[in-house]
């Protein structure tokens, strides 16, 4: 036994080795993220004597691989902070209907602006991410209200569930009420960076620096609470602020990468296994490396949508729903296979 166990000094090396492993992917990426599209190559190969090819390159592909990277390191801290709070591995950052409160929002402001998030005006995409946002952050705010607070998990859990079942009904009735709508929709359900430009870029940037800052600030809470509830208070630690201050910073990820890209599935779910399955540390590094992986397989997926059935491209979204599920199923089996075989030699 003592041969398998590594030093927590081992652990943040191992950590500091992924980080760098991940910035480095995240670099490769987003070089090759400015190269892929509708046009291939050649739009980049003429950056420098054709005015078209780089505004093809600065202002639609660059902003949505930046963009791509920035939601898949929201959606990965919060899917981090989620499965800590919860003390859940299943947890994921739309537990507190977040999601249906944004998808709500998006439908509601398409119905009530006419537009959809094509529109070539800036005016109307920023209005329709606004209503988004303000729908995530409402949903969670419900959620809250009908918890009566962030102290007790299983209730905060319960209520997140109901709040996003009512909310997805409300979705599909407005919906039904303007059929209009369904093909718009259909975009931000299933995923997509492709309308993603460099006013998102900041946005979701600002987010990501607001949320990163405040998940690392109580990282200690999740650390506690890995112990039991009883044991992180018997710590003195000020458990109701603390995570009342992550679910916002969980809460403010979501909604800020779900109104700009749509739902996006697994990557929460997924990253925080994928750093688990990598290294063993501390809750501030494991949010920081969750952040990362995140933002590797949001921005991996979408160059691969962009890519596969070029110059056509398929929903990020679908394509992150496949991979993580396979990826999921793939473990599932492997720790049932690894559990009977544990059985058998005893």
């Amino acid at each position: 036994m003592a041969g398998h166990m590594v030093s927590p000094a081992g652990n943040r090396r191992k950590a500091a080795v992924l980080l760098i492993g991940l910035l480095s992917a995240s670099l490769l990426l987003l070089a090759v993220g400015a190269a892929v599209g509708s046009t291939g190559f050649e739009s980049l190969r003429h950056l420098q004597d054709d005015p078209v090819a780089r505004q093809i390159v600065m202002e639609i592909r660059l902003p949505r691989t930046v963009g791509a990277w920035l939601a898949g390191a929201l959606l990965g801290l919060a899917g981090a902070v989620a499965q800590g709070l919860f003390r859940n591995p299943l947890a994921d950052p739309y537990l507190l209907g977040s999601a249906s409160g944004a998808t709500l929002g998006g439908a509601l402001a398409m119905v009530w602006m006419g537009v959809s998030p094509a529109s070539a005006s800036l005016l109307a995409r920023m209005g329709i991410t606004g209503v988004a946002f303000a729908g995530a952050a409402g949903a969670v705010l419900l959620t809250l209200m009908l918890a009566r607070g962030a102290q007790h998990t299983l209730r905060l859990l319960l209520a997140g569930v109901i709040v996003g079942v009512v909310l997805g009904a409300a979705r599909d009735l407005v919906e039904l009420g303007s059929p209009e709508i369904l093909q718009a929709m259909q975009a931000f359900t299933l995923g997509t960076t492709a309308f993603v430009g460099w006013s998102a870029v900041g946005l979701m940037a600002a987010s990501w620096l607001i949320c990163a800052a405040t998940a690392l600030a109580l990282a200690r809470a999740l650390d506690g609470l890995t112990l039991g509830e009883a044991t992180a208070a018997s710590l003195g630690l000020p458990l109701a602020p603390m995570r009342a201050g992550l679910i916002a910073a969980m809460a403010l990820a979501t909604g800020t990468a779900v109104a700009h890209t749509g739902l996006i599935a697994f990557v929460g779910l997924a990253a925080p296994h994928l750093v688990r399955s990598m290294v063993r540390v501390t809750h501030p590094w494991h949010v920081l490396l969750s952040g990362c992986m995140g933002a590797v397989l949001l921005l991996a997926a979408d160059v691969l949508a962009r890519w596969l059935i070029a110059p056509q491209e398929l929903p990020v979204g679908v394509l992150t729903a496949a991979l993580g599920g396979t990826y999921l199923l793939w473990l599932m089996h492997r720790r049932m296979a690894g559990a009977s075989g544990a059985g058998g030699a005893t």
